[in-house]
């Protein structure tokens, strides 16, 4: 039945505005806006659609992974725009907060509704 819809996933935010600037200022992702929904544009035409839900409550797993080919100089350059690593009880990570052990490398960080995104280098 729907093996040939074009599908899209989405996500709540608390502010659509916040959520534009970081997506775009921060992360570098083209964006537009229309009604009041935003649109991500991200790589190989996956539009993904950030709308505001009065009452958020962030997501408490991975909403979005973005993969790199340096998962160190990407966490670097996020830092440098002022995004912070999230630290993880119970995960081995480094002092950029990496987690190296089992698969990808991976960090973890949050939009400014709090909700999770990740960093990820396949090795």
């Amino acid at each position: 039945m729907f093996a040939d819809t074009r599908a899209f996933s989405g996500f709540a935010v608390d502010d659509v505005r916040r959520a534009r600037e970081f997506y775009e200022g921060k992360l570098g992702i083209r964006a537009s806006e229309d009604h009041g929904l935003l649109t991500l544009h991200l790589a190989g035409d996956r539009p993904t659609i950030v709308y505001q839900r009065a009452g958020h409550v962030p997501a408490e797993y991975t909403i979005l992974n973005f993969p790199v080919e340096d998962i160190d100089a990407a966490v670097d350059d996020l830092s440098a725009r002022g995004v912070s690593m999230e630290r993880y009880d119970g995960f081995d990570q480094d002092e950029r907060g990496v987690m190296r052990a089992g698969g990808p490398h991976i960090a973890w960080f949050k939009d400014p509704a709090g909700n999770v995104l990740s960093v990820l280098q396949e090795r």
